[in-house]
């Protein structure tokens, strides 16, 4: 028996619900929520194998109680109810712990199929949700490739100034900003904000990367010996 908890501040919309639900010889309707507090309060009582929780709702939104949900029972089965397919909601909602998406209106028979496949372990992504959150994923590796590329082509041909290459030389050295500051007599603050003007040419604030990469300019500007 899949034990169910429904979420939504509709009470028409949580009605129907119960009414498709409770046709179905393996599933029961335990407990029914109109809001995320209710709901919390809820779960901790019912047990639910599984919630329909609505994501947009007055109060705790339906992302914010499934985190909660999963963090106190992780074993709880969440599925988002929404009427609204913006991809901003798509991640948060699965980042929160969700199985997956369902619109208010599909037909019955597929909201039925869609509980039993959700407790056996199968993410719910509606082709429309699935196309949106393809489409964000298109669009973050295309922008992560695009700054990966003007940071290659920023470090290609930096151009230092001759107190910057002379302190690259010490940073490959070892030496520390406070040895560089004596040795160029300087104030270390200076040779800190030159270091900060060299890391920002080659697009890293990492030592280590900042290290390889110098290394690599040096090897490739003999002006720089």
């Amino acid at each position: 028996m899949i034990h169910i908890l429904i979420t939504d501040d509709q009470t028409l919309m949580r009605d129907a619900l119960q009414t498709i639900i409770s046709l179905e010889e393996d599933m029961k309707v335990v407990g029914m929520a109109k809001d995320g507090e209710q709901a919390l309060e809820l779960v901790g009582s019912l047990q639910p194998d599984l919630i329909l929780m609505d994501i947009q709702m007055p109060g705790m939104t339906g992302i914010e109680c499934t985190k909660r949900i999963k963090q106190l029972y992780p074993d709880t089965v969440v599925l988002i109810l929404t009427t609204f397919s913006e991809d901003e909601y798509i991640v948060d909602a699965l980042a929160c712990g969700a199985t997956g998406f369902l619109l208010k209106d599909m037909p019955g028979d597929r909201l039925i199929h869609a509980i039993r496949d959700a407790v056996s372990g199968h993410y719910m992504l509606p082709s429309v949700i699935a196309a949106k959150l393809a489409a964000r994923i298109s669009r973050v590796s295309q922008t992560t490739h695009t700054r990966l590329e003007a940071g290659r082509r920023k470090t290609d041909n930096p151009a230092f100034t001759t107190r910057e290459k002379s302190i690259i030389l010490l940073l490959l050295e070892g030496k520390t900003n406070r040895q560089i500051a004596d040795l160029l007599i300087m104030s270390e603050g200076t040779v800190k904000n030159y270091v900060s003007s060299i890391y920002n040419k080659i697009g890293t604030n990492d030592r280590t990367l900042a290290i390889i990469a110098l290394k690599e300019w040096l090897h490739n500007e003999p002006s720089a010996h």
